[in-house]
């Protein structure tokens, strides 16, 4: 069994039972027993989020729903989410949601900004894959049995598409498959990364590395194969948050260590994102090995 992995585990449990209330990390330390600086240190390198970053954004999430599918007052909103008064929430829910708590109810479209991080799946697997040439080959198009890994990866990194709808997002998925513009790479019976390309623009529509595996360099090896055997000698783009969103988890950063380039300000499903660009002349480097390091 993966020790670190089971710890993590434990940690989660603990803060989804918890998320009515205020916590932070020597809270969250001392109920689970583990020092501080090495739960930082564990977490950050698993989920690819602090501890603070994923308290925010699940007790965001969870505001969110209660603002869509509840009568409740704001204000008992803020302070179940773990804020000592509605002015707090509000301007942390408008950083996060790029909307006042009461114009995001008014809409009544609920998106999560984070779902649970559910790890238990995975807690008797191995992470480790040094073959790069053996990832390169098991690279392939995806197959519709192949939607639930594809899904259960989606739930993981749903931090880096604001506005994603699950439900019409698979529709959308079952399309690209059939289309043969979905790339997915499988290890023990999990999605390890997916990608969802638009042969004509150029396009990467989606992109996602399953968290354990963000230190194995896959985002490259995807980008390697798009620009030599799917797209050669075509400008490749991504979108992305624009510099200073507050929430990005990193993935603006991971995209410019792989080499994308910035280029138009533009505006999706009412979010304010940045195409990145990559030209077949760029110089792809490996991402860093913090946060999110290969999305």
């Amino acid at each position: 069994m993966n020790g670190n992995l089971e710890n993590i585990v434990t940690v989660i449990r603990y803060i989804e039972e918890h998320l009515t209330e205020k916590m932070n990390l020597d809270l969250i330390s001392g109920a689970v027993g583990y020092s501080k600086y090495h739960l930082h240190r564990m977490f950050l390198s698993t989920v690819g989020l602090s501890i603070h970053d994923y308290v925010k954004r699940r007790q965001l999430t969870e505001a969110a729903k209660l603002l869509v599918f509840s009568d409740k007052p704001i204000l008992e909103i803020s302070l179940l989410a773990g804020y000592e008064s509605q002015q707090a929430f509000t301007n942390i829910f408008r950083q996060m949601y790029k909307k006042s708590p009461n114009e995001y109810r008014m809409e009544e479209e609920f998106y999560p900004l984070q779902l649970r991080f559910e790890l238990e799946k995975y807690m008797e697997q191995a992470f480790s894959w040094d073959d790069r040439d053996d990832m390169k080959e098991k690279i392939c198009f995806a197959k519709e049995e192949d939607i639930p890994l594809w899904m259960d990866l989606v739930c993981l990194i749903v931090d880096g598409y604001p506005h994603l709808d699950k439900k019409e997002y698979r529709k959308v998925l079952k399309d690209c498959i059939q289309e043969k513009r979905a790339l997915i790479l499988k290890r023990d019976g999990l999605a390890a990364a997916v990608m969802i390309l638009n042969y004509d623009t150029g396009c990467i529509d989606f992109f996602g590395v399953h968290p354990l595996f963000r230190k194995n360099g896959i985002a490259k090896l995807f980008l390697d194969k798009v620009m030599n055997e799917l797209l050669p000698d075509m400008e490749i783009s991504i979108t992305t948050f624009r510099e200073g969103d507050k929430a990005d988890t990193g993935y603006r950063k991971a995209y410019q260590a792989l080499g994308f380039a910035e280029a138009e300000l533009l505006v999706e499903f009412g979010y304010p994102t940045q195409r990145m660009v990559l030209t077949p002349d760029q110089q792809m480097v490996p991402a860093p090995t913090g946060g999110q390091t290969d999305e």
